[in-house]
């Protein structure tokens, strides 16, 4: 590369961040002109020749100086803090999408997480019942189970369950009865992916919550977080264990919900027509047939007492 061409990306870069602060300035002054003063408990006054609140008084109420105020909505190339854009946030009465938004114009990386978690997306339990007989699953990025079809649960019993989680579960549950055989190179790619994600929710005490349980109940995830690797979900190969037909070797696909806070879909398809057999015979087993072998397994080996 020329000293042009090194130049010119130096030009563009600048370019963006003026672009960015002027629309960071615009943003500002639309939300403030959106407030009114007893939205805030101030008194509505007579001489107000523009509706909403003044620049001071978005200052004074946020707890940050007027002429700092004043700059980061004239563009101005200085740094804001994150606890400054939440006392402005708090003050505008912004909303999730409206917060992200500033945090991004002010070219803050940590966006903040929202406060109550994602409504489930119109009509995805329906989804996933059609496309049984294939096992279907919708996990969070913290690999919460949110949903799932029959054919899911014949193939997870386990996993079935409002409260489970696809991690928790691999990494805490003894091999014997572990959903899922141990591939070294599968679990690091799980625990990458969340590392990935968790980028996004710095400020969500539930992602700390479970990444510190997980690092104290199993020395392998503590390991494999401590690489402080990082990847996305890939379709692979799973082989799933489960003891009422088998080791079963599924193909796992994934498909990601762009509109929502990263979900996710897995769909499991058997790898051949000798899975497919063994997969249609589990199928075909009641509840009952499917969980007894483990339940006898747990009273025989796991139950004391």
């Amino acid at each position: 590369m020329d000293d042009d061409d090194g130049m010119s990306e130096v030009v563009d870069m600048r370019s963006v961040s003026t672009e960015r602060r002027a629309q960071l300035g615009a943003f500002l002054k639309s939300r403030r002109a959106k407030i009114t003063p007893g939205d805030v408990g101030l008194p509505s006054g007579s001489r107000r020749r523009t509706p909403g609140l003044r620049r001071e008084e978005v200052a004074q109420l946020s707890g940050i100086g007027v002429t700092w105020y004043t700059w980061l909505e004239q563009g101005r190339p200085i740094n804001a803090s994150v606890q400054v854009l939440d006392a402005v946030a708090r003050t505008l009465g912004l909303d999730h999408a409206e917060k992200v938004h500033l945090y991004r114009l002010a070219d803050v990386p940590s966006v903040p997480a929202a406060a109550v978690e994602p409504a489930m997306p119109p009509g995805l339990p329906m989804i996933l019942d059609q496309l049984a007989p294939l096992p279907a699953v919708l996990l969070d990025s913290r690999y919460n189970v949110l949903a799932y079809n029959d054919a899911y649960r014949a193939l997870f019993p386990g996993l079935a369950r409002p409260d489970a989680n696809v991690l928790r579960t691999v990494f805490v549950t003894p091999e014997c009865c572990n959903p899922y055989r141990h591939n070294v190179d599968d679990l690091r790619r799980m625990v990458a992916y969340l590392r990935g994600a968790s980028v996004r929710h710095l400020d969500d005490p539930a992602w700390q919550e479970l990444i510190d349980e997980l690092c104290a109940a199993s020395a392998e995830f503590a390991g494999m977080w401590a690489r402080n690797d990082v990847a996305v979900p890939v379709n692979l190969v799973k082989v799933i264990q489960h003891l009422a037909v088998g080791d079963l070797a599924m193909h796992l696909t994934i498909m990601s919900l762009p509109a929502t806070d990263g979900e996710w879909i897995q769909i499991f398809t058997p790898v051949d027509d000798a899975e497919a057999a063994k997969f249609a015979v589990l199928l075909a087993m009641s509840d009952g047939e499917r969980r007894r072998p483990g339940d006898d397994h747990r009273r025989r080996f796991h139950v004391s007492g």
